[in-house]
């Protein structure tokens, strides 16, 4: 492939544009791996990449998408080989170098995954970052002891990581779910596994405290902000929040006393920098323990020229479950 098509982001002073293009191959740095990439996935993430001052891309002109998944068409490593299907999620991917919104991606061997046997690629994208995120979260509150008979929450809950972790956690036998969004009556709410529906609205409307009723035995928390900050004194002694997210907010509202008083642990989930490991042990157990009914998910397939229209979801915060990218 001489030439391919991918979404680029361009700044001249403080205008942003994304614009679909044709680029000569060698636009691509020459890396360890090119992927002739299938399937991309659209995270909050990329939208951010989107405005002037959203804080991801590192430099202009650049591809954005920081997820991909495809076939190798050519190796300069030992560790793939030509006509392999692979996964590429995060690391430096569409933030600093060329990412997933492309036709081709030429990656470094460190940021490339083997797809695991009994994975396609358009699944591997239906859960990409976000599925990553999920099952870090969840491999981190099992690992502090979260048993099917706790009492879990899962906050924004029509996004695409909480979406995924109630579906892993169906997978796992738990069944004392409730869910939190803004929409509550979101009929996508309806298709996942859950035992409550609980508005974001009625867990902030009460007055705040340094310690609440022990409501929760652990928390998936995607928002962060006042939402955390109200979560926190109501989990159980010995309970754990696994917390990812910042679309409530960056700042914390709390005290030490859920901490020294009830021995309440606040777990830091990053999907970005995830050793190698880890990150091929969590995309395995998507064929394993983790294996999720994909029919659940709420899952849209766009064209790059159709991603602008993605973007404004996210604007208006209209967006829920997972978007595709498509190049088969």
């Amino acid at each position: 492939m001489e030439k391919f098509q991918a979404l680029v982001i361009e700044k001249e002073e403080e205008k942003v544009t994304a614009t679909v293009k044709t680029f000569p191959q060698n636009f691509l740095p020459a890396e360890d791996v090119l992927i002739q990439v299938e399937y991309s996935s659209v995270n909050y993430k990329d939208y951010l990449a989107t405005l002037p001052k959203g804080g991801v891309l590192r430099h202009y002109p650049l591809i954005p998408g920081i997820d991909l998944a495809g076939t190798v068409l050519a190796s300069r490593v030992p560790e793939f080989t030509v006509g392999q299907k692979v996964i590429a999620t995060s690391y430096q991917i569409g933030v600093s170098h060329n990412g997933g919104f492309s036709q081709l991606a030429s990656l470094k061997k460190e940021w490339v995954v083997p797809l695991p046997s009994g994975m396609t690629t358009k699944e591997a994208m239906m859960l990409g970052t976000a599925g990553l995120t999920a099952g870090l979260a969840i491999d981190a509150l099992l690992a502090h002891g979260m048993q099917p008979e706790h009492r879990l929450l899962i906050t924004g809950a029509t996004g695409g990581v909480s979406s995924i972790a109630s579906l892993i956690l169906e997978k796992l036998g738990f069944t004392k779910v409730t869910l939190v969004s803004q929409k509550e009556q979101a009929p996508y709410l309806e298709r996942l596994p859950h035992a409550e529906i609980l508005a974001t609205q009625k867990l902030l409307q009460s007055e705040p405290k340094v310690l609440a009723p022990q409501n929760y035995d652990y928390v998936i928390d995607a928002v962060g902000g006042e939402v955390l900050s109200r979560l926190l004194p109501q989990i159980s002694y010995g309970g754990a929040v696994a917390a990812f997210g910042n679309a409530g907010g960056f700042k914390l509202n709390t005290t030490v006393f859920p901490f020294i008083l009830r021995g309440v642990n606040l777990l830091g989930i990053d999907s970005v920098n995830t050793p190698y490991p880890k990150r091929q042990q969590i995309w395995q157990a998507f064929t394993e323990e983790f294996k999720i009914d994909y029919d659940k998910l709420q899952v849209e397939t766009v064209s790059l020229a159709d991603l602008p229209k993605v973007f404004q979801s996210f604007a208006q915060q209209t967006h829920q479950g997972r978007t595709l990218v498509a190049f088969t």
